[in-house]
């Protein structure tokens, strides 16, 4: 117990003089703070693992094939699998994506898929996020420290080493560049609330940090400008940056952060944006209720990894559900993340629960309904005593010359004894995440 409070707070130290911390932009105040680490590992068995790393792949290979459909052919809204004012009305939907192909025809290059486990051991996915998916870097740089600082926890361990995510990532990049120039990681800037990964991610992949304004379009071409004032023409861009922001003579006009005409560069297949431009579309909550319903479609296989059980209020029989059990099932907002448009039937008042009710009625496209997963809690250390708190796991699965699974994750664990919330914005923490390696039979 000494050990590992010892490690715990070593290894934020040192987090702490390294700079990594995860900033909040909140009613327009941006504070920073302490991502807090806990020493107590999650540990995933190899067996447990196999059958998450088939059903990750399977998933986003067929987001992938959404994606490429739903801003070309469209089969699967003409075939009625998935109704097209879903597709159309999901704020994720870019209509400027008609048409573009992107380099090697991968869209969700970094899938960052948030799952959690029952307590009967099996898992369930609460959602995909396919934008900008961040939190790679604070398991990566963890384990690094913990190694430093306390050697034979891996030495004593059969854990599968996991800093190969440069490589993953740098591997990626490489492909979806075609040898058109160099690499760089597009960063809104220093108060940007995951810029510390972006810094590291830079100097791990080798890759140039780009600032808005170091890189400019010529002749439908992007170049970098560095500090010797000399231009190189850019192949891939890792973009740390919202789609609506990225090239303000396509989306937001007032948009600092972008590149003018970088969408002509884009769309004439000049360089490739990981992740693509549109993604949103399938990262809406309400597009997940049609993942499974996907998998069948492209792959004809039956899904490996389930949701969590979900209704759809667009869905007569779902929204009846949904009006009668409200008080039992969590309700979330489908435009929005990182925690917030939560709400838990069972902790609203008669009168919050009839607003509740007429929000649903009024806009059915807004929301989705699901199941409360109890799922498994944790234990962490809280000051000097282990307690035990719910937490989730970020899977991160790269898409280029293929599509692999980091054998590693970000868990992420509330510090509220009372909250099923675990994000990082909402003050939770986070522990390393052990894939235990096959043990070889004799």
């Amino acid at each position: 117990m000494d050990a590992l409070i010892e490690s715990r707070d070593t290894v934020n130290r040192w987090m702490e003089r390294f700079g990594v911390r995860f900033g909040v932009y909140k009613n327009g105040v941006f504070n920073e703070q302490l991502f807090p680490f806990d020493s107590i590992p999650r540990i995933i068995s190899a067996d447990d693992w196999v059958v998450l790393e088939k059903g990750l792949v399977q998933r986003v290979n067929a987001l992938n094939k959404f994606l490429y459909d739903v801003y070309h052919d469209k089969y699967i809204i003409k075939d009625g699998i998935i109704p097209s004012e879903f597709v159309y009305s999901s704020k994720g939907y870019m209509p400027e994506c008609e048409g573009i192909t992107p380099t090697h025809n991968v869209y969700a290059h970094i899938a960052g898929i948030d799952l959690v486990q029952a307590k009967d051991g099996q898992w369930f996915i609460l959602e995909d996020n396919l934008r900008i998916p961040s939190g790679a870097s604070y398991p990566m740089i963890a384990r690094m420290i913990t190694r430093k600082v306390s050697p034979q926890t891996f030495q004593n361990n059969a854990v599968v080493d996991n800093r190969n995510y440069n490589k993953l990532l740098g591997d990626m990049m490489e492909y979806m560049n075609d040898d058109r120039g160099i690499s760089v990681i597009l960063t809104p800037g220093r108060y940007n609330s995951a810029f510390f990964e972006h810094s590291y991610l830079a100097e791990k992949t080798g890759s140039i940090l780009a600032f808005p304004g170091d890189l400019t379009v010529e002749n439908d071409m992007v170049y970098y400008t560095d500090l010797d004032r000399e231009r190189h023409r850019v192949g891939c861009i890792y973009r740390r940056v919202s789609d609506e922001y990225l090239d303000p003579l396509v989306f937001e006009p007032s948009s600092l952060l972008g590149v003018p005409n970088l969408m002509q560069a884009y769309r004439k297949g000049n360089v490739a944006i990981v992740n693509a431009l549109g993604n949103g579309v399938a990262d809406d909550k309400g597009i997940y209720y049609f993942v499974p319903k996907m998998i069948k479609y492209y792959l004809h296989e039956e899904p490996i990894l389930h949701n969590a059980p979900t209704y759809l209020p667009y869905y007569k029989e779902d929204y009846d559900y949904i009006l009668a059990n409200i008080e039992k099932l969590v309700i979330k907002d489908v435009s929005e993340a990182g925690g917030y448009g939560v709400v838990f039937g069972r902790d609203l008042t008669p009168k919050k629960l009839a607003e509740l009710k007429q929000l649903i009625i009024d806009e059915p496209r807004h929301w989705i309904a699901q199941e409360v997963i109890d799922f498994k809690d944790l234990e962490i250390l809280e000051g000097n005593d282990r307690v035990e708190r719910k937490a989730d796991l970020r899977a991160f699965v790269i898409s280029g010359n293929g599509t692999k699974v980091w054998q590693s994750g970000l868990t992420r664990f509330s510090r509220n004894p009372n909250s099923f919330v675990v994000n990082s914005s909402q003050g939770g923490g986070f522990k390393d995440t052990w894939v235990m390696e096959q043990v070889q039979q004799q």
